[in-house]
């Protein structure tokens, strides 16, 4: 068992394979069995197991990383520059795609009037036949969206020069840093009102 866990693609890949199987026994329990409720259901699995490594490396550089990286000497400093955060920022960027991607295949898969709806902030029907709970998801589907848009846009763009895989003179560096730095903190920002609003409507108005 060691030998499996010392492993991270062997540990990766198995534990996908159970969630495959417990998946497929969801299927075979449910009341509809694989009818469009269950693939919601896979598009909801997808988009929080993205939105987890998304989110949890967007605290990783704000809550650790930006946080510490001043007080790390500076021959130490290469160590994350070169190695680490090209690795986290890999998975940072296609998590952020793949978690929006099957939060637009949940969309899709509940309806076209269900979309338009959450899109419109619930005013696809009209003013007076808006639904509240309509527009607070779709507040949140927005920032998720201008939280995606920012990892691609500006995140990404200004971290290759600030970490040297674009290479630039050094006052380009030290701009492209700060608004990579800014543009994650920016999506701190718009984390933690994002999350209330798919947690909140999920439990509230399923």
């Amino acid at each position: 068992m060691a030998g499996l866990l010392s492993n991270f693609r062997n540990t990766l890949i198995l534990s996908l394979l159970l969630a495959g199987v417990m998946i497929f026994a969801f299927g075979r329990v449910s009341p509809g069995g694989f009818d469009l409720s269950f693939w919601q259901a896979v598009a909801r699995w997808s988009h929080v197991g993205f939105g987890i490594l998304w989110i949890g490396l967007l605290y990783y550089f704000n809550f650790v990383q930006i946080r510490v990286m001043p007080s790390i000497p500076g021959e130490l400093k290469p160590a994350v520059s070169k190695y680490i955060a090209p690795e986290a920022l890999f998975w940072f960027r296609w998590s952020s795609l793949f978690t929006v991607l099957a939060g637009l295949a949940i969309l899709a898969l509940r309806g076209h009037g269900y979309a338009m709806e959450v899109m419109s902030f619930g005013l696809a029907g009209g003013v007076v036949q808006g639904d509240q709970g309509y527009m607070l998801l779709g507040v949140g589907v927005w920032l998720a969206i201008v939280m995606f848009l920012n990892v691609w846009g500006i995140i990404w763009p200004n971290q290759k020069r600030a970490l040297g895989i674009v290479v630039v003179d050094d006052d380009r560096k030290a701009k492209a840093a700060r608004v990579a730095m800014l543009g994650s903190r920016t999506n701190l920002l718009l984390s933690f009102p994002m999350l209330t609003s798919m947690a909140m409507y999920q439990t509230l108005f399923g």
